[in-house]
């Protein structure tokens, strides 16, 4: 009988084999979608004025929970990855200590619906770069997993020229309105058209009417006059 070795314990091949294969791959995908997941946000990088106030956004998510989660933000100085702060999460919904690292910083998420983001106070033109937002959960074997988020700073923020938009917009309308209109005169007009055909229509048969009634056909009577008696 085939025997494989996985890590230190065998395991037997089963027949057939791409059944054990599917259960195999089926126990890993779910044994993945259980794994730590750090999110920060569907638009994961923020443009903000030279002096504002700024959250960075991070959530974390298991779905067999956390235990002791260790988790961690860190700020990359031109590749040097500083610590901007760090704490362990004992358990879901505990507001956990925080130690920071940096100026200006502050621990806003207090793990509240997994929340874990920061706030940074006067932001400055140094301030702007990559942070990246780091878990790691030892229920789940310390599976770890981080999301980036993205500092821009700037003077002031631009102007958007929304003039090729309102242009694309004005043209549409613009189309729909033309094609609308002609739609209606075209619908308009075969009701005139049909109420004319119509109206023809009657003018024939009436006027055939006639013409039958002079001619003396079916459709009219002729006057009949008395046969003169014989005397």
């Amino acid at each position: 009988m085939d025997v494989r070795w996985i890590g230190t314990e065998p395991m037997r091949r089963c027949p057939p084999y791409r059944a054990c294969r599917l259960i195999f791959s089926v126990l890993f995908g779910v044994w993945s979608a259980q794994s730590l997941e750090m999110s920060v946000g569907k638009i994961p990088y923020l443009e903000a004025v030279n002096g504002s106030t700024v959250v960075l956004p991070c959530t974390y998510f298991s779905c067999i929970g956390i235990q002791n989660l260790y988790f961690n933000w860190q700020f990359n100085d031109n590749g040097t990855m500083q610590k901007v702060c760090e704490s362990v999460i004992p358990t879901e919904g505990v507001e956990p200590k925080v130690s920071i690292f940096r100026d200006r910083v502050e621990f806003v998420g207090k793990n509240h619906e997994n929340n874990i983001s920061i706030l940074l106070w006067n932001i400055t033109f140094e301030d702007g770069g990559q942070y990246t937002c780091f878990g790691r959960n030892p229920k789940e074997k310390d599976k770890n997993h981080s999301a980036i988020f993205n500092l821009i700073v700037v003077d002031e923020l631009r102007v958007v020229d929304n003039t090729l938009t309102i242009i694309i917009a004005s043209a549409v309308g613009g189309a729909i309105a033309l094609l609308m209109g002609f739609m209606l005169l075209k619908n308009f007009t075969l009701f005139v058209l049909t109420k004319m055909e119509e109206k023809n229509k009657e003018c024939l048969v009436s006027s055939s009417g006639i013409d039958n009634t002079e001619n003396g056909l079916s459709g009219s009577k002729a006057e009949s006059k008395p046969t003169p008696k014989k005397k």
